[in-house]
């Protein structure tokens, strides 16, 4: 997780960089590694789970007055250092909403279940929304300040589908760049697909109930060409 931290830019643009470690009831030394290399670290205890991580996440970032809002795994499986490319689209004014794709262009680095899995939840996902997505499972993600604010995350468990539903309802304009990814070389996943699915399932149907899709042609983006623990690193783009 630290060198996750330490290995993100210190400014895009004219805009500092600001890193934001959400330290989910770890035991631990996370927060003491995040805090010796510069990241500001929001402490949840007990654990929360990684819905709440976000949530809480978005909260302390939206105190910053944010450009704009990206957060990431912190397990190393996502490269901090392409954050200016998942910012980009946010600070050019063409989309409120980026998805980093591991799918849309170049090698990918993920074990075949792993793979299979990811792809059935984002084809179930796309048909949903109705939006060309490649990646619906992806943990780096950059949200406009208007989107940050506006986001919903309705469980605790995971954001990973309903995150995208919320905003896509409320007519947030959708992006996403490829990024690169490999395989996390430590640590394990939370994620076993049967308690996932228990979980996901009924929290995807109390967002469509919650916020309905609509289906306006100005809603609707295709995906913008790119460049190739604290459970949630987020990075504030400050003003």
């Amino acid at each position: 997780m630290a060198d996750v931290v330490a290995r993100a830019p210190e400014r895009i643009g004219p805009h500092p960089v600001v890193a934001l470690v959400v330290d989910d009831g770890s035991t631990d030394a996370t927060a003491a590694r995040a805090l010796a290399v510069g990241a500001k670290v929001e402490h949840l205890c007990p654990n929360r789970g990684l819905g709440a991580a976000v949530r809480h996440g978005f909260a302390a970032a939206v105190a910053l007055d944010p450009a704009a809002v990206a957060f990431c795994d912190a397990d190393g499986e996502y490269a901090p250092e392409e954050l200016a490319t998942l910012v980009e689209p946010i600070l050019a004014g063409r989309a409120d909403y980026v998805v980093g794709s591991r799918f849309s262009g170049g090698s990918r680095h993920m074990r075949p279940h792993r793979w299979l899995g990811n792809h059935v939840l984002t084809v179930v996902l796309r048909r949903l929304a109705g939006v060309a997505l490649s990646d619906g499972q992806s943990g780096y993600r950059a949200l406009s300040p208007a989107a940050v604010r506006s986001a919903e995350i309705i469980h605790d468990y995971n954001y990973a589908q309903v995150l995208t539903l919320d905003l896509l309802a409320k007519g947030f304009r959708y992006a996403e760049v490829p990024i690169s990814y490999r395989c996390r070389e430590q640590g394990t996943s939370f994620i076993r697909l049967g308690p996932y699915l228990r979980r996901v399932v009924p929290a995807v149907r109390a967002q469509l109930r919650a916020h309905p899709l609509r289906r306006h042609a100005d809603h609707w983006r295709e995906p913008v060409d790119g460049t190739e623990g604290g459970h949630v690193g987020a990075a504030p783009l400050s003003p």
